[in-house]
């Protein structure tokens, strides 16, 4: 057995495969194998405590990598134990981490994957928010890029060693933080993944949260400037009367609201306030919230939100502004990064928060850690990498436009030809955060109709890339009546366009059927 770990260990596959049980002795660079177990197919309590139904059986292991001695970081690799597919998911996690995503495994282990995921170092439950971080640089580190990097290293020795063989090709597919570990991934890491979806992602960490802070600040300092959420119905529908119908239908979609160029000024109240207009400190904040934060001569420093996402379970009231100053998610996120990561410490005032000297602060010193923004991908796609990004232009959790700038940096630094050959963007007309939103947006293989089919299913659209395929063209996002449900029935569907081309309207058929409708320039 110490031969055979050896082996595993210097990266040489073994001739047989080893069960599920055995790995638990075997050696991993700073990693400590606690959990190797085979799990009979049924439920299963993962240590979330939360149940899931109707899992085949797995070879479950977890355990714990220390790269440096204030490292702990969580992982959990799970392997089918038979009928694999011969590939690895990786599944990261959003916000701050703190936590495995043991649903996310469990649905890539019902598509015959073996999955893998890791809290990237630190527990959420013993420390909400950022507080792990105050005083823990290598932390930091580790949630910014290592814990997924490690964890992946971890997954396809274990699946060698498991199966007799590593995976044929491995894919990672996350949503906004996770997001952003996917570029992370890509930049720093090429040879992790051989394709990669990326979802919103919160690759630009430091100026997005200037952002949040210089929205707290304002309502701070004014707080007549806080627009409470009875007045986002009218904010919304103004902004759609304005553009809806710029794209040729008037759906309750903003198409492309780039091309809108909404003017809160109307809404001011002309007599008693209402929740049908805004007081003239309420049209400056919006006017901000649209135009995102500058500096004292007026540049941008970071990107606004779009119109046209006002409203909803995802929209402005849950991520800029809450129910009441200091109660969003965006505050929530930006004075903690900026209280325990950039100053370390847990008395700073956002109310004193400058935008100009905090970004110029956050950008210094870790901007190298969380940042995913290096357009020069030529090392991914040499390899044969390919990856897709996506963005809902409705998200009020982070700007749309800032999914666009990546990929154009991208584009400006690898070429226009040879960025096509491996990277995709798709814009989402009217989907929030990662999903829901009045838009179509779902997009992904559990919808049974669409699994398998690169024209309905993002995910094989990759791998159909991946293969050796063709690139992926127009992929069909649905809206279901109910939720993410397929049961409950089709309310409507849009073709997603390869960015920069849009979808268009063909000037007859149902508005609400994707026949209807061609992608062009």
């Amino acid at each position: 057995m110490k031969a055979f770990a050896l082996l595993i260990a210097c990266g040489a596959l073994p001739l047989m495969a080893a069960t599920c049980e055995s790995l638990s002795e075997l050696k991993l660079r700073h990693t400590t194998v606690s959990v190797a177990q085979t799990v009979p197919a049924g439920n299963f309590t993962p240590p979330d405590g939360r149940p899931i139904e109707n899992l085949a059986a797995f070879c479950r292991v977890a355990g714990t990598i220390q790269p440096t001695d204030d490292s702990d970081i969580r992982f959990e690799v799970w392997m089918p134990a038979s009928g694999w597919n011969g590939k690895l998911q990786g599944v990261g996690n959003g916000g701050f981490a703190g936590s495995l995503s043991f649903s996310g495994m469990a649905q890539e282990l019902r598509r015959g994957y073996a999955t893998a995921t890791t809290d990237t170092g630190h527990d959420a439950a013993a420390s909400p928010g950022a507080a792990w971080a105050l005083g823990h640089p290598q932390k930091v580190i580790d949630f910014g890029y290592r814990a997924i990097h490690e964890t992946a290293v971890a997954a396809k020795t274990l699946i060698a060693a498991f199966y007799g063989e590593g995976p044929q090709h491995s894919y990672f597919n996350s949503c906004s933080n996770g997001g952003r570990q996917a570029l992370m991934e890509a930049q720093r890491y090429p040879a992790d993944y051989d394709g990669i979806i990326a979802g919103a992602p919160a690759n630009d960490w430091t100026h997005l949260l200037v952002g949040g802070s210089d929205l707290a600040q304002t309502v701070a300092a004014s707080p007549a400037s806080f627009i409470p959420p009875a007045k986002f119905p009218a904010i919304e529908a103004a902004a759609l009367a304005a553009c809806d119908t710029l794209d040729g239908v008037k759906d309750g979609l903003i198409g492309d609201p780039r091309k809108c160029h909404f003017d809160p000024a109307p809404l001011l109240c002309k007599g008693d306030e209402s929740d049908r207009c805004l007081t003239a400190p309420q049209v400056a904040f919006l006017q901000k919230v649209y135009s995102g934060p500058r500096t004292s001569k007026g540049d941008s420093i970071y990107y606004g939100y779009s119109p046209g996402g006002e409203t909803g379970g995802g929209g402005w009231v849950g991520w800029i502004t809450g129910a009441a100053p200091e109660k969003s998610q965006g505050f929530g996120f930006s004075s903690q990064f900026f209280s325990r990561m950039v100053y370390e410490d847990a008395a700073w005032d956002y109310r004193k928060f400058d935008p100009e000297r905090d970004s110029k602060a956050a950008e210094a010193k870790l901007a190298g850690v969380l940042n995913a923004t290096d357009p020069d991908l030529k090392q991914f796609r040499d390899r044969g990498g390919k990856l897709i990004l996506y963005h809902g232009w409705s998200d009020a959790a982070i700007p749309p436009v800032n999914a666009i700038h990546y990929y154009e940096d991208v584009v400006a630094k690898m070429g226009a030809a040879p960025s096509a050959s491996f990277v995709r963007l798709y814009m989402v007309p009217g989907m929030q955060h990662c999903g829901g939103g009045p838009g179509p947006n779902f997009f992904w293989s559990t919808n049974p109709a669409a699994r398998g089919d690169a024209q309905h299913d993002m995910e094989a659209a990759l791998e159909n890339w991946v293969d050796g395929g063709d690139a992926p063209g127009p992929v069909v996002a649905t809206k279901f009546k109910t939720g993410t449900n397929p049961a409950g029935g089709v309310e409507r569907t849009r073709p997603l366009c390869p960015y920069p081309q849009v979808s268009k309207w063909n000037g007859t058929g149902s508005t609400d059927d994707a026949s209807s409708f061609s992608c062009a320039k």
